[in-house]
């Protein structure tokens, strides 16, 4: 056990002055004088921290030095000053050695990470790994933040931040597996009962806490509840195909939630925090669709059904700047009560799905109507205009609520076309698949059977043409815009691709043969 010298303690009681300034009063200042406060406190942490680096390589000295720079680099990042805290910590630290500007310090540094490994706090160590890592992702440097990121997990197993901004670089990166495998540990961690205190020496931290109100620090250190964490696995999940996995994760999640536990709302809107309870029944039912469980689908959209039918409104006006300008905003308000409208529109839609699964046309027409009838309700209002009935022209952006309700309309048209096609309904049937492709032009399941009705019609190169164009529209199911519920389904089993191609190719070889 070493014992602090006279300049050591001094030093000490300097940085727990600086930490106790911010503390006192912080809540009273208004936002200028905040900022002011927080300008002068980093440049006071930034002096004492160059005193610290001139002192030999003591491991009280070292210990101390960690925590001053924790702090300073939290002033820093609060400020939104990340080539600073770069600096800083790759100055002092082995998701930055190689990013030294003077070759003379790499003997210090050797030092500096041996006795960090031995005496240094946990929490601290990897705070600062935490901290360089987020500033390499503000750089657009997202293998070096993962490195940051790994190294503070390697230091302190509970550091959940990290697990948190690994898991949205490997999203940003567009890696699946090791995106859901990242929510996974964090679930797990999330889950486990530990303290987030860490012993600190003598030297006092500044609580990130404090500092909450710089959107800096709320992206690097806040994380989403447990239960939010494994809404985001069960739906990613999903997302990337791995289906059964992410029905397992739902139930669970419902199963948590009829416990009573809170869904906590987080001060930072960019944490994400969970969703209304009947949008989490919309998209377990949606992913029990697509396993083939169509009874407990039923049964989750019944359950939405019947909590919310009292509630719906008999008129639901949709207003936006305009349809240009329509923010990319979760597709309904979840305060909203006409936001009803559009839950139980899309439980009849699911549940028309899951009857021409089971190939009960009559009941899936049946929801589908519903369905539409509940979106007639429904009009469209631009500012300083008439509320209208939506048109194909007003599609709206992904993620909008004029996207979500030409999805539903679409969806709906496109099933009960296809329950018209499989009774010998075929003008009706049209009638809809072509309502269903003007409400909504990239509709894959309508272009389809409208090729398949126009082909039972005779009108055999008018299909061909359907089906061609058809084929070359992109396919969503995988785009993270588009809920889950409001993909379409796959009727691979009723119409075969290669049947449809063999179609058209022996329609081509009669022209070739009757020219």
């Amino acid at each position: 056990m070493y014992r602090a010298t006279p300049l050591l303690e001094k030093w000490v009681q300097e940085n727990n002055d600086l930490v106790t300034k911010w503390k006192t009063g912080e809540n009273l200042l208004r936002k200028d004088e905040r900022q002011l406060k927080l300008r002068c406190l980093s440049l006071e942490f930034h002096k004492l921290l160059r005193k610290i680096q001139g002192a030999p390589l003591l491991i009280g000295v070292t210990q101390l030095e960690l925590t001053v720079l924790y702090n300073a680099s939290v002033f820093s990042i609060a400020m939104s000053e990340f080539s600073k805290v770069e600096l800083l910590i790759t100055n002092v630290m082995d998701k930055g050695a190689e990013r030294f500007r003077d070759g003379q310090y790499s003997e210090a540094l050797s030092d500096i990470e041996k006795a960090t490994s031995f005496t240094a706090p946990r929490g601290v160590v990897a705070c600062t790994h935490l901290l360089l890592g987020s500033c390499f992702h503000q750089m657009k440097c997202p293998q070096m933040a993962l490195t940051c990121f790994r190294r503070a997990l390697e230091t302190d197993g509970h550091c959940v931040s990290a697990l948190y901004q690994s898991m949205l670089v490997y999203r940003q990166l567009g890696n699946k597996q090791a995106e859901i495998q990242a929510l996974e540990l964090l679930h797990s961690v999330l889950n486990l009962t530990h303290s987030s205190e860490c012993n600190t020496g003598d030297g006092l931290l500044v609580s990130s806490e404090l500092l909450l109100s710089s959107s800096s620090l709320k992206n690097l250190l806040e994380v989403p509840s447990a239960p939010t964490v494994l809404h985001i696995l069960a739906l990613q999940c999903v997302r990337f195909g791995r289906v059964s996995e992410g029905v397992e994760h739902y139930l669970d999640l419902l199963a948590i939630l009829h416990t009573g536990q809170p869904n906590p709302h987080h001060m930072n809107m960019d944490i994400p925090f969970l969703p209304h309870l009947s949008v989490l029944y919309l998209e377990a039912a949606a992913a029990m669709l697509m396993v083939q469980r169509p009874a407990d689908c039923i049964a989750l959209c019944d359950e939405v059904v019947n909590t919310t039918l009292d509630l719906l409104p008999q008129r639901l006006v949709l207003e936006e700047l305009s349809v240009e300008n329509e923010p990319s905003t979760p597709a309904v308000d979840y305060d909203d009560k006409g936001a009803m409208v559009l839950y139980v529109g899309a439980s009849n839609l699911l549940k028309g799905h899951c009857y021409m699964l089971l190939k009960e046309w009559k009941q899936a027409m049946t929801h589908y109507t519903r369905c539409l009838d509940l979106l007639l309700r429904v009009r469209f209002k631009i500012k300083g205009c008439q509320p209208q009935i939506p048109s194909t022209d007003m599609v709206g952006k992904e993620g909008s609520k004029l996207f979500t309700v030409q999805r539903l309309k679409a969806l709906s048209l496109a099933g009960r076309g296809i329950c018209f096609a499989q009774t010998d309904r075929l003008k009706e049937s049209l009638r809809d698949l072509h309502l269903s492709l003007h409400a909504f032009p990239e509709c894959v399941n309508a272009g389809l059977w409208c090729g398949e009705v126009l082909w039972r019609l005779q009108r055999r190169h008018e299909a061909a043409s359907s089906w061609k164009k058809t084929w070359g529209f992109t396919s969503e199911s995988s785009n993270e815009s588009v809920c889950v519920y409001l993909v379409e389904p796959p009727t691979d089993h009723m119409l075969n691709p290669m049947e449809l191609q063999q179609r058209i190719e022996d329609l081509g070889f009669e022209d070739d043969r009757n020219a």
